[in-house]
Parts: C-alpha cells; structure tokens; sequence
C-alpha cells in the first residue's frame, strides 16, 4: 500500500492514478476538508468564489489534459473593458485598457470541482480527513506511519508543501541534511497571500463597460477581477490584497478594503450581498515561519525533490516539488503525474 500524505490536488491525483494502476492507496488529510490550497467557498447567494488557486493559461497542458479526462469544463477570464489603474494614493485611479495577452482560464462550477471529482473516484477507506500525520519511520521492509494510529504501508509519498513536510512529521532515521535545509527555504505559494471577495445582485462594472478588474500600487486590494460564473447567473468580484493587511483585525482589514473599492468602483460596491476573505498566513496547514524571507517560487522544482528516501519509499510530490511551473496548479498536476509514474513502474 502506499499513504499519501495530504489531499490537495496533487494527492488526489496520485491516489486516482495509482488505483487505476491497481495499487492499494490510502489518502490521509490533515485538515478537516479537501483541497489543500484549492478552496471554493459558497456564498450565501450561492456564488463560488475563489480563495485559493483559480486560474490557468493554455500553456498549462497537464492541467488541461486532465480536465479534459474528467470531463470537467472551463471559460475564459472575463476582461472585455476598461480596466481600473491605481498609481498613487494621492490621485484617482483612471481607466485603462489591457494590453492585448493570451487567454487565461477558470474551471466551471469553482475550482474545487476537479478536487470533488477526483475524491469521488476514491472510497471513504482510501481518503480520511482530520488525519494528521506526525510521524513516519523506517521499519526493516515497511514504513511506520504515525496518524492517531500506526498504519504501515511500503511507500509514502508527501504531498505537501515541502517546508511543512519536514517540519510538520517527524521522520525516524533523519532526512538527509541538505533536502531539510533547501525544503526549509522553499516557498509555498499562497502562505503569504490574502485573497477577498464581494457578490453583488448584478454585474454593474459591465454595465458601466468596465471590465471590472483593478491593478493598484496602493491598496490594499492589489488586484481585482471579474468573479461571475460561467453561467453568468452570479456576480462577483475577486482578488488580491496586500498580505501586510494580515496584521490587521478582520473589520479594520474589510473597513479598508471597502473604503478603496468605494473610491474606485463607487457606491455600488458598498450594496454587495457576501464579503469573503482568507488570510493564508492563518492556515497553520499551508503557512510555516521561515527563517528568512522567501521569493516567490523560490527553490520550486529544485532536484533534490525529484530523489527518494529512506531506501527508495519516501518520494516529495507537490506544486512546489515540481521542475514545471511550480506553484501553480499546473505544477501540482506536473508532480501527481511523474510520482505516479516512479511508482508505478517500480
């Protein structure tokens, strides 16, 4: 059997690509939910909205292909429109168009809908939430995996952002010096992002012939963009704030928000119907201190992820592990595939 520690999508993944192979797996969240950095909230009027991963392009060809292997459709960002540009906070932000660029993409029905599709391929016994796992240790022939319980399996492949991966479990012999050193210092995309959203009873910037998206060197909403879905039965708008606003409390950090959303967009933003936020750097899964400030997408895709451990049973797989566009989603599809594959031909 082999555990797979985590179930964003990458774990997910790899679970429906080795039951498919016809090797026993067992997927073991720590979380109370699915989905890892793939979270959908549901508004009260019903609206998806994106507080994690959200978007791909055509070059994401792995995610594509699995889309289209789970039947699962998507559209094309909304953009059409005179988008808002916000210098300086000492003048008004002015209209601009968007300089011609490629397609950008949303999954129909939220994001989260390639996570419930892949989860519903497993039984209950291959995926457990509330699982934690802390602890893994080689034992002769097997693997000791300490989750509330002790389940041994041959292999183990941990789908998490690598920084929690090494500090989260406990690995019994010691993981070699320089793969803790280099995970420590990897970033995981979203642990330091705030991302909110608004629904609204229409989609008044389109009426307006706005597009409805915001780029600002103010803030603290950095970047907005139309949210509706596909079906355009709902109306939203989402995006990112600046993550110094997590110091804040919730009604300061939403006060400010509104306030610069007000003098942009006017007052039709204040008659929204939902307001949702989610400060990353609380999520004690996603978000683990680092001893130095880490780049964005630093050490993603280093090689030493792409080695085994502990004699060839302990195998990195995630976004972040990922030699192709690492901490995207995209880079986690990247990972599931070529892990999948290493133990499949094993």
């Amino acid at each position: 059997m082999v555990i797979i520690v985590g179930a964003g999508l990458s774990g997910l993944l790899t679970a429906y690509r080795l039951k498919k192979a016809g090797i026993p797996v067992k997927v073991l969240e720590g979380r109370d939910r699915i989905g890892g950095r793939i979270y959908t909230k549901i508004t009260k009027d019903e609206s998806p909205v994106e507080m994690g991963a959200t978007w791909f392009r055509p070059e994401h060809t792995n995610l594509i292909s699995l889309l289209r292997e789970l039947n699962l459709p998507f559209s094309e960002q909304h953009l059409k429109g005179t988008a808002y540009f916000q210098a300086l906070s000492t003048a008004p932000a002015e209209s601009i168009s968007i300089p011609p660029q490629g397609p950008s993409y949303r999954i129909a029905g939220g994001t989260t809908s390639i996570i419930s599709k892949l989860s519903s391929l497993l039984s209950p016994e291959e995926l457990e939430i509330g699982e934690m796992v802390s602890k893994v240790e080689l034992n002769e022939n097997t693997l000791r995996v300490t989750a509330g319980r002790i389940i041994e399996c041959e292999k183990i492949v941990i789908a998490l952002p690598p920084k929690l991966g090494i500090n989260l479990i406990e690995f019994n012999p010691n993981l070699p010096q320089n793969l803790i050193q280099i995970a420590q210092n990897t970033h995981t995309w979203m642990e330091d992002s705030i991302k909110v959203a608004l629904t609204f009873p229409k989609p008044f910037w389109r009426e307006d012939g706005k597009s409805g998206a915001l780029f600002s060197n103010v803030g603290p909403v950095t970047e907005f963009y139309d949210h509706c879905n596909t079906e355009e039965t709902k109306y939203a708008l989402c995006g990112f704030v600046n993550n110094e606003y997590a110091l804040l409390s919730f009604d300061d950090r939403k006060n400010k928000i509104l306030n610069q959303l007000n003098e942009i967009y006017g007052q039709e933003v204040l008659e929204y119907i939902d307001y949702q936020e989610s400060v990353w750097a609380d999520e004690n899964l996603t978000s683990f201190p680092s001893d130095q400030p880490l780049f964005p997408h630093q050490n993603n895709g280093n090689p030493i992820f792409n080695r085994s451990f502990f004699e060839g049973r302990v195998f990195f797989s995630n976004t972040e592990t990922s030699s192709v566009h690492g901490g995207y989603m995209e880079g986690a599809v990247h990972a599931a595939n070529s892990v999948s594959k290493k133990l499949i031909t094993l």
